[in-house]
């Protein structure tokens, strides 16, 4: 399968590229910044998300048999700062791949967030449950959703997926790489102990991606998430166990403790049906998301 990638080189885009080369598939990877160092892709493009414009030509001359967009400004703090750049790339861009996707009979893979919600439920949110989000970075991903759905209605994935454990290819943009970077800052991180999380790793969602990429019968909204309903604070002990640092290098914090904190979500967690009994990948525990985690720099423990 010919397979056009876009935002390749991020946590996510990287455990996609990996996994579809090593099913076999032929990996056209477009990168913003960095290019990726994936072995065995077929192409690399340098390709500027917030100029998503020339991205139909590239389409158009590549023709793939399906599209993936892991491309986004996923920090909400960034979202905020550049709006017109976000909604360039968080909503602009998924719009165009929708209309290019449908144009040319490519299966669209659209990745979203849990951030769409705004974590008051005391259930587990379902697909079908109403968004509410409550920054500024939720509603671009909500506006992608509708646009993605709105100009590919037959044959699209929108995969709503949770805070994501692993490895970055730069080695600063995953959990535990940032966790790490401040402890070694000498800085006491301040995390939550009532905004409850599901974390799932970028390589588990990878495999689910690829699942639905080649599965052109399951289509529409769905969530995926790790096995596992954690704290924040909860996330940062186990991360400490596991590379042997003392716990108190982090502190517990409430959200009641701080007024500008009270619309935190308190609870992001998915239910997984229907999906999860379709596929053949299941959810990973945090312990297997543990397991994958390396420490790319030293530590003044």
């Amino acid at each position: 399968m010919k397979i056009l990638l876009i935002g390749s080189s991020g946590l996510l885009g990287n455990a996609y590229a990996e996994a579809a080369t090593r099913r076999g598939h032929s990996v056209i990877a477009l990168y913003n910044k960095n290019a990726p160092s994936v072995s065995g892709l077929h192409q690399t493009l340098k390709f500027h998300a917030e100029q998503p414009e020339s991205l139909t030509s590239t389409c158009l001359s590549i023709w793939p048999d399906a599209i993936i967009n892991c491309a986004a400004i996923s920090s909400p703090s960034e979202v905020d700062a550049n709006p017109q750049l976000a909604e360039k790339v968080n909503v602009a861009l998924p719009r165009l791949l929708a209309q290019i996707s449908t144009h040319i009979g490519a299966r669209l893979i659209h990745i979203s967030t849990d951030m769409v919600f705004d974590g008051h439920s005391a259930e587990s949110y379902r697909s079908t449950d109403m968004p509410a989000p409550t920054n500024l970075y939720g509603q671009t991903k909500l506006m992608a959703e509708r646009e993605v759905l709105e100009h590919n209605p037959e044959d699209p994935v929108v995969l709503r997926i949770p805070i994501l454990m692993g490895n970055s290819p730069s080695g600063q943009r995953s959990v535990h790489e940032k966790l790490l970077a401040a402890i070694t800052a000498g800085e006491t991180p301040q995390l939550f102990c009532d905004e409850i999380r599901q974390p799932c790793s970028a390589s588990n969602v990878a495999e689910v991606m690829l699942e639905l990429t080649e599965r052109r019968d399951l289509h529409g909204i769905f969530h995926w998430a790790g096995s596992d309903a954690l704290s924040r604070f909860a996330m940062g002990q186990r991360i400490l166990r596991h590379f042997g640092l003392p716990v108190d290098s982090i502190k517990s914090v409430c959200k009641e403790d701080s007024p500008e904190f009270a619309n935190r979500p308190t609870n992001l967690t998915f239910n997984l049906h229907p999906i999860v009994s379709k596929l053949k990948t299941k959810p990973a525990s945090f312990d297997e998301q543990l397991e994958e985690l390396t420490q790319n720099r030293p530590l003044n423990a």
